[in-house]
């Protein structure tokens, strides 16, 4: 499955720009998932960047960032903590579920492991979270920092070197690491967790996979990541730990719920009847979708993923669209009654023209289909009844609407 990485970005909670990438597969996701990476990383090392590109192969939308301070994000990376990175994924879930759909999955790589088993406490629509390499204590990350640590404590700050590069590190990071309780929020997340991880891991121990996996409650996993390393810098480890995640996810992703992609929602279901008219309702906790009752029939009237929305029914266009087609074909089956015409079946397409906004389109083609014992003189009739339905005369005479607040 084909795809495409779409640049984007979001505000954090402390008012700064992130940058993001999403992996978009070229058909409606199974699911979106959100990504955090590992501690001094950004969203685009190796690792992240072949494992989301092998989740979008299989179906998944993955939106990986960068966390504040880091990568080509706003703000400064010695403000941040743990606690901030957390707020980061909340406000990458909100981002998520504003302009698409609410992410079902969460997948933590390293200290974003972590941060991933504390922030799926905040997100309300995360199904299952994943984990790589993680710490089972946050502030293990403060072993990378050695014998600075010493000196961040007596004079508040210093400058370490991580991966090469230079960071600047407050007491306040300390302090927030230590405050911190990984394995609680593992013990309290009652949602499938999978663990994996690498027995030769040089940067985290196997051990905290172990204790991670001891104090969560079941569906819980584990997984080995046999001979990679902490970064999976083979692209053959990231895409092994992306068929993991695929085969795991897919146990409660795909299970068919109310929710999902040509069901109604239980709201649509029980819409209220409205007689005269049409009535169309928010559905709580989708981005786009309406509940519609049409003369007490409810229906589902959605946006696809590209447009944000779940593809739970037909956008309004395609309605209106399906609206001139029905109406052309009843009020030909009502007409070769009426006349006693041999009709076996009738048949309406409409396409759009070319049109600058695809949604607005200033042509419709109609073709007309039609079965049965007739002659030329009669099909012809017919195509004109079938431009003389309501809802034709409605598209082409035109219609005033007054709107108010009620």
């Amino acid at each position: 499955m084909t795809g495409e990485t779409k640049k984007t970005e979001f505000k954090a909670k402390g008012g700064q720009t992130l940058a993001a990438a999403l992996e978009l597969p070229a058909q409606k996701p199974r699911a979106f998932a959100l990504f955090a990476h590992c501690f001094s990383c950004t969203k685009d090392i190796k690792s992240a960047r072949e494992l989301a590109r092998a989740l979008r192969a299989a179906g998944f939308a993955v939106l990986r960032f960068d966390f504040t301070g880091l990568g080509s994000s706003e703000g400064d990376f010695s403000n941040t903590n743990f606690s901030s990175n957390i707020d980061d994924l909340v406000s990458a879930a909100d981002y998520l579920r504003t302009t698409y759909s609410a992410p079902s999955l969460i997948i933590g790589h390293s200290l974003g492991g972590a941060a991933a088993l504390v922030a799926a406490e905040r997100i309300p629509e995360i199904k299952g979270v994943a984990v790589i390499g993680a710490p089972a204590e946050a502030d293990h990350v403060a072993l990378q920092i050695g014998e600075s640590r010493k000196e961040i404590e007596e004079k508040g700050r210093a400058t370490v070197k991580l991966a090469g590069r230079p960071f600047t590190i407050k007491k306040q990071f300390l302090d927030d690491l230590a405050d911190q309780n990984v394995l609680e929020s593992a013990a309290n997340l009652k949602k499938p967790l999978l663990i994996m991880h690498a027995p030769r891991d040089q940067t985290v121990g196997i051990e905290n996979a172990t204790k991670i996996f001891v104090a969560a409650k079941h569906p819980k996993s584990f997984v080995s990541l046999d001979t990679a390393d902490h970064l999976l810098t083979n692209p053959k480890d990231a895409h092994y730990a992306a068929s993991v995640l695929e085969a795991w996810a897919g146990r409660f992703i795909d299970a068919p719920t109310n929710e999902t992609a040509g069901a109604p929602s239980e709201q649509a279901q029980t819409a209220p009847a409205y007689k005269g008219g049409a009535l169309a309702q928010t559905i709580a906790g989708e981005p786009l979708a309406v509940a519609l009752s049409i003369d007490g029939h409810p229906m589902v009237i959605d946006a696809g993923a590209e447009d944000g929305g779940h593809d739970l029914g037909p956008n309004p266009t395609r309605t209106l669209e399906a609206a001139l087609a029905a109406c052309g074909v009843m009020t030909i089956k009502m007409y070769a009654r009426r006349k006693k015409w041999d009709v076996e079946s009738a048949e309406i397409r409409i396409r759009r023209g070319q049109s600058e906004d695809s949604h607005v389109p200033h042509v419709l083609e109609k073709e007309l289909h039609l079965t049965g014992n007739l002659d030329e003189t009669q099909r012809a009739r017919l195509l004109e009844i079938a431009d003389k339905c309501p809802v034709h005369r409605v598209l082409t005479q035109g219609v005033s609407v007054n709107s108010r607040i009620v």
